[in-house]
């Protein structure tokens, strides 16, 4: 048999004000609940009802006995819900709420799921702090809640009753708020709000004063339903024990408020609500504008100055690669501009902006990449190693040592053969682009020359920016088969028996002539009678003699005389 009950003693203007004293009295459920501030929550399914054995009597053998605060399931369908609504608590030193509870059930079947809620500054419902759905004992069993929210805060005690469909009685009895600390479970100090940027973990620290067993549950409960296991628990001294608890990989949807638990034998403790503030690392939104360009540098604007994300931006930093990806580099930047230097000319850079507020993990995500080349630069140096492989009579073939990118300093570049020769006493001059620049032992022959004539050779390599040219080679192409002896130089002096025939060099000598030879016939004679087929032969010359007197020949005779010149 249970003794009178009591219901929550304070209302309005009626505060917990010392410590160790009890508000235990002032409203009787024998008298209506509503005149101690209980109320019934409006969109329930049922209501509780206010029972008191002692002035009605009931012979019902699982209904408790004395006055309190009672559901009864029988004939109920499962999950139907009714919530009793304590008064609203403004305290501003340490408590305990305590009250008593009972459940039972013909059955033994356990007739529905008693939970407690502490709403906050008429806040959300929440989670249940506490609940009973064992099975039923037939006895009434004391509880305690040790809540830690304080003016200028207030909170709401709400017993609600889930029925499971089971016949059966549960109820609530001495409801009472201790002006001393709970006994049998904890109490946490005040927790602190915790900001950290998405991504890391958000570590709560929860001071308690009290002890904690190895039976006791401890954990990290969101408004929202969102729960943080305990990472580790530290004792301090035999009354004073820190308990912490990680939210992992936060993102903007684990923001809100948490609260610290701990579920013991005797009841829960309830820290206060602390706010868990997650920060979006911050990104910019454009990339960055390009300034002014060089062979090895680049300027840039950062262009940075509308987000994603959250500020203060505390620092900033440019990334950049070469577009093929085969390296990058971070650099801090202290202005709104940024020389990038000692990059490679003719290279595709691809530039971001990275943003960082304050705490770790602070740095977002690269924001729109820039994609830019720099110019080229003038080459390093002039082919090398230029060297003659083959001539010939009109066509020589060079050859120079491979190069690559680091001589060029521009992808896109020309190679041309420049040379020069005397033909007639005038010099020509002509140009060649060598397209046999990737080969490991590139080449070219030049045709199209004079034979026996020196043939003055040199490499022009050329990018946009400038051009750099290899040291000048000199090579005589070989001789060659010269030209005819003019038929004009020929000059003959004729006599009786005799001729003395005379003439010049080819004006194409095509080397040097080290020979003429001159072949002589009778074609006609004004002697008829005369054999001319003896009057027939050759002659040769050195080249540095060009005339010849021949005789024995027949008086009035006329003779060819074909003259040819010949070099090596």
């Amino acid at each position: 048999m249970r003794s009178l009950g009591t219901c929550l003693a304070t209302l309005a203007g009626l505060l917990l004000t010392a410590a160790g004293e009890t508000f235990s009295g002032g409203c009787l459920f024998d008298e209506p609940y509503s005149t101690c501030g209980y109320s019934q929550a409006e969109d329930d399914d049922f209501n509780w009802e206010q029972v008191n054995t002692l002035t009605k009597p009931t012979s019902d053998p699982w209904m408790p006995s004395g006055s309190f605060m009672l559901v009864n399931t029988s004939g109920r369908p499962e999950g139907q819900r009714t919530h009793l609504l304590l008064p609203q608590l403004k305290e501003n030193d340490t408590h305990c709420i305590d009250f008593h509870y009972f459940v039972s059930s013909k059955s033994n079947a356990a007739p529905g799921i008693l939970n407690v809620y502490v709403k906050v500054n008429n806040g959300p419902l929440g989670n249940p702090i506490w609940n009973i759905s064992g099975d039923p004992t037939r006895t009434w069993n004391r509880a305690e809640l040790a809540i830690s929210t304080f003016w200028p805060n207030f909170y709401q005690v709400i017993f609600e009753v889930i029925t499971s469909g089971h016949q059966g009685y549960l109820a609530i009895d001495e409801v009472k708020v201790l002006g001393h600390p709970c006994t049998r479970t904890p109490h946490f100090l005040r927790i602190q709000n915790v900001e950290v940027n998405a991504g890391q973990f958000a570590t709560f620290q929860c001071s308690a004063i009290g002890r904690t067993v190895a039976g006791d549950r401890l954990w990290l409960q969101g408004i929202d339903g969102r729960d943080a296991p305990l990472k580790e628990i530290k004792v301090t001294s035999s009354r004073r024990f820190i308990a912490s608890f990680n939210v992992v990989n936060t993102t903007k949807r684990d923001a809100g408020k948490y609260r610290c638990m701990i579920r013991t034998e005797g009841g829960v403790g309830i820290s206060n609500y602390a706010e868990l503030v997650v920060k979006e690392p911050p990104v910019p939104i454009a990339p960055p504008q390009l300034a002014s360009v060089g062979a090895t540098y680049l300027w840039i604007q950062l262009n940075a100055n509308s987000i994603n994300g959250d500020g203060p931006i505390v620092a900033r930093e440019v990334e950049y690669c070469t577009a093929s990806g085969s390296w990058n580099d971070r650099q801090p930047v202290d202005s709104t501009s940024y020389k990038i230097g000692h990059l490679d000319p003719d290279t595709e850079y691809e530039i971001s902006v990275l943003l960082t507020r304050p705490g770790e993990g602070g740095t977002g995500s690269p924001g729109p990449a820039l994609r830019t080349r720099t110019k080229c630069a003038d080459p390093m140096r002039g082919p090398r190693k230029l060297e003659v492989v083959e001539v010939k009579s009109r066509q020589i073939t060079i050859r120079w040592e491979p190069f690559g990118y680091n001589v060029t300093r521009c992808h896109s570049y020309n190679l041309t053969v420049h040379y020069c020769y005397q033909v007639g006493g005038q010099e020509q001059v002509r140009e060649e682009v060598s397209w046999d620049t990737d080969n490991s032992h590139p080449q070219h022959t030049i045709t199209n020359l004079s034979p026996y004539t020196n043939v003055s050779v040199k490499l022009i390599l050329m990018n946009p920016e400038g051009r750099k040219e290899s040291q000048e080679l000199i090579v005589q192409t070989d001789e060659d088969l010269p030209g005819a002896v003019p038929t004009e130089s020929i000059q003959g002096s004729t006599f009786e028996e005799k001729i003395f025939l005379q003439w010049r060099e080819p004006i194409q000598t095509y080397g040097v002539i080290t020979l003429y030879e001159i072949t002589y016939k009778a074609v006609s004679s004004f002697d008829p009678e005369i054999d001319l087929s003896n009057q027939s032969g050759r002659v040769s010359k050195l080249g540095n003699e060009t005339h010849f007197l021949f005789f024995g020949l027949y008086p009035g005779t006329t003779s060819s005389f074909p003259i040819r010149a010949s070099t090596a």
